[in-house]
């Protein structure tokens, strides 16, 4: 069976660079949300042209996975308790829906690099 991970936008960004550090994860199981979605396809039209962000969101569309409002709670009090780090919305909840489904936290941003259930890489 093939692993499962939930990718922040850090490390889909990262494996699309060809960053050595993250080939390994090339064949995993991605998850991530919508909000990922809108980071990465944002971050793709300012660097790059629309024919390749569109292909790349058509790759990890099929990927996203919904969260409801138990995950918000719980990515919102994580935020305010974190505040001195700068975590962003998106990581949050990616991060709460990554310890829901039982699966690590893909991610290079340091602010998570100490955190249980993540699988930090450069």
């Amino acid at each position: 069976m093939i692993d499962t991970y939930f990718f922040d936008t850090y490390a889909i960004v990262e494996i699309i660079r060809g960053n050595e550090n993250y080939k390994a994860y090339i064949k995993k199981n991605a998850i991530l949300t919508q909000l990922n979605i809108f980071e990465l396809f944002y971050g793709l039209m300012k660097d790059c042209d629309v024919e390749f962000a569109n292909k790349i969101i058509d790759k990890y569309y099929i990927s996203v996975v919904g969260y409801g409002k138990g995950i918000i709670k719980e990515a919102v009090l994580f935020k305010l308790e974190n505040k001195k780090k700068n975590l962003s919305m998106t990581d949050c909840v990616g991060y709460f829906v990554a310890r829901k489904m039982n699966v690590k936290f893909l991610t290079g941003d340091k602010e998570f690099k100490d955190l249980e259930n993540v699988e930090f890489i450069k």
